[in-house]
């Protein structure tokens, strides 16, 4: 997702390093931070495949800043990220969110509504956070009064992101 992140800010704008730190960490939040050993690393990563360009601009003060800009090949490669996300971007929330921030830059209406449509389908699988054999626990059968509150909590999301899931997708689709 970090490098899903990288691509997608720079679809918008040259950036330097810090501010495209600041912006994944804005995105990301404090569940999953991102530290300069993995961010810079993931840089080279993009620039030595051609996904990426760097420049040097004077810094405010005395240190030159690296400027990072995204290439043709890197704007093609978000596009096939976007396109076909891995299952565990469509199930995972806070992965899927970072798809959904970029998915804007995905060309197409029907694939973007091709996406949104493999969230819902997920959603629309019966699950809970524990189970009884295979069947999955409901917060009324929770039994336990904090249990309950993160099911409750868990089908209310749920059910208001499957609502914006259908009408996004009728508006995608032209239906809306």
């Amino acid at each position: 997702m970090l490098e899903l992140s990288i691509l997608g800010f720079l679809a918008e704008q040259p950036l330097h390093g810090y501010e495209l730190k600041e912006r994944i960490r804005a995105l990301s939040g404090h569940v999953r931070p991102v530290s300069d050993g993995a961010l810079y690393p993931a840089i080279k990563r993009l620039v030595a495949a051609g996904l990426l360009t760097e420049r040097v601009e004077e810094g405010a003060s005395a240190a030159p800043r690296r400027v990072l800009s995204l290439t043709g090949e890197g704007r093609a490669e978000l596009e096939r990220r976007l396109r076909s996300p891995k299952p565990v971007e469509i199930s995972d929330q806070v992965r899927f969110n970072t798809v959904l921030a970029f998915l804007r830059h995905l060309p197409d209406r029907r694939e973007q509504a091709a996406v949104l449509r493999r969230r819902l389908d997920f959603l629309e699988e019966p699950s809970s956070f524990f189970y009884e054999g295979d069947r999955p626990v409901a917060a009324e059968d929770a039994g336990d009064l904090f249990r309950q509150g993160m099911l409750r909590v868990a089908r209310a999301t749920g059910r208001a992101e499957r609502e914006w899931l259908r009408e996004a997708v009728a508006v995608l689709e032209g239906d809306g």
